[in-house]
């Protein structure tokens, strides 16, 4: 069991959402208020994607993430910057005609997913170690081990801490790979992604077994999608690992009941904290995770 645990709040995500509960943020100015509220309600992390602020879409603009950063930091709140460099890997294909690319397809290569990565070199940004059938239908999210290999190099050498998006234990094999060729850095930070179709489904078991998969040293989160989020808060905790909540991955509080991030995260404090853990603090998780110290 854990302790000493790292709540990270993933505030938005890139999921179809928007319209669906009035608490998921979409512009940078919004973002960031959830962010600051996210971190008060005890979330040592936050997780950030950026949204069109006209539409809601899914976007990879620089100068949005820019805005966000510098409004949290604006409001002098201490909290681990995670950025997501996961955006651009969708591919949307014709089952028809599997060479034809539909709308929905944003697809680049390893370091064009990097620019705000570079411009603003935060504390952490995501890597997601492997291709993945993405829900039903035709949606590839790809991530070949040539993009993954450009990637890992170039975050190396910028000096930011990769998180390890692992969603299934082929990908968690190959991110051991990197660290055998030396592309990733101790203490190595996964993130484990249960229950997204069709990759590891959110299953104890298997959970237990991507744990024992882990390299020696490893510092690992978890989570799991709608319901399953506050469970696995406790399974994580239980297998010594840190947590994940948010709007990125669960819209509801309780049945019927929408859910801002900061009330997720208050939920989560009080699981840790009724298992006999603690939640640890934004200077706590820098130590854990081997980053810089606050600036």
């Amino acid at each position: 069991m854990n302790q000493d645990v790292i709540i990270t709040c993933a505030l938005t995500g890139a999921g179809d959402t928007v319209g669906k509960s009035p608490h998921v943020p979409v512009t940078p100015e919004q973002i960031a208020a959830s962010a600051v509220q996210a971190a008060e309600a005890g979330a040592a992390e936050v997780h950030i994607h950026v949204r069109d602020p006209e539409t809601g879409a899914p976007s990879r603009d620089p100068r949005l993430y820019r805005e966000v950063v510098e409004r949290i930091k604006e409001t002098g709140t201490d909290v681990v910057i995670n950025l997501t460099a996961g955006m651009g890997g969708d591919l949307v294909i014709d089952p028809e005609e599997p060479l034809k690319q539909l709308p929905g397809t944003d697809l680049v290569g390893g370091l064009q997913r990097l620019p705000h990565v570079e411009d603003l070199l935060p504390d952490i940004c995501t890597l997601d170690c492997g291709s993945l059938n993405f829900g039903d239908g035709s949606n590839l999210y790809v991530s070949t081990p040539d993009m993954l290999r450009t990637g890992a190099r170039r975050i190396q050498e910028l000096g930011v801490r990769p998180e390890l998006e692992i969603f299934d234990t082929g990908q968690l094999w190959f991110a051991k790979q990197l660290l055998a060729e030396g592309l990733l850095d101790d203490p190595t930070v996964f993130q484990l992604c249960m229950g997204i179709p069709w990759g590891a489904p959110a299953d104890p078991g298997v959970l237990q077994s991507m744990v024992s998969m882990l390299p020696q040293g490893a510092q690992w989160a978890s989570f799991a999608l709608g319901r399953m989020q506050m469970p696995w808060v406790a399974q994580s905790v239980l297998l010594g690992g840190h947590v994940r909540v948010g709007l990125e991955d669960n819209l509801y509080l309780g049945k019927g009941v929408k859910a801002t991030n900061a009330q997720l995260v208050e939920r989560a404090v009080t699981i840790v904290e009724a298992l006999g853990a603690r939640v640890a603090t934004p200077d706590e998780a820098r130590l854990k995770l081997g980053l810089k110290p606050r600036g």
